[in-house]
């Protein structure tokens, strides 16, 4: 998944790339890559697409903040083919041009449910930290 890049200009105007965070450890790795794969997932359940199409549905779903470039997509995709989530086959797009399309399987249909399952129940509790205004005793 791809992380938005935020530059800003020194004293005269030059760009500047933000300072280099530290090194994240193994298990945010883990969960961006599960994230990517959820968001994939979720794309799929409306019916087959190619990979195009699937980064497209997902920059556009997010309002552009989750924009999920092919280095990222296509590992993503092979990754979930491997693991039986999804299936793929050769087919003509609507330009009439030869593209990868993938569809969801049942395992993959269940993986979405139960990742979706964890996934709320996540957003839920980061959502009370979040919203907490005393320090809990």
């Amino acid at each position: 998944m791809y992380a938005p890049v935020l530059y800003t200009s020194n004293v005269e105007g030059n760009a500047v790339s933000p300072p280099t965070p530290p090194a994240m450890p193994t298990t945010p790795l883990d969960l961006l890559q599960g994230t990517l794969d959820l968001l994939i997932l979720k794309t799929l359940a409306w019916g087959p697409a190619h990979g195009y199409a699937i980064a497209r549905w997902i920059q556009q779903l997010t309002g552009q903040v989750l924009i999920v470039g092919e280095g990222s997509l296509y590992p993503a995709l092979h990754r979930l083919e491997e693991r039986g989530a999804i299936t793929a086959e050769w087919r003509l797009t609507e330009h009439n041009r030869r593209a990868k399309f993938y569809k969801l399987t049942t395992n993959g249909r269940q993986q979405l449910r139960a990742e979706t399952a964890t996934w709320t129940q996540f957003v839920e509790a980061m959502g009370k930290v979040l919203r907490a205004t005393e320090q809990p005793v």
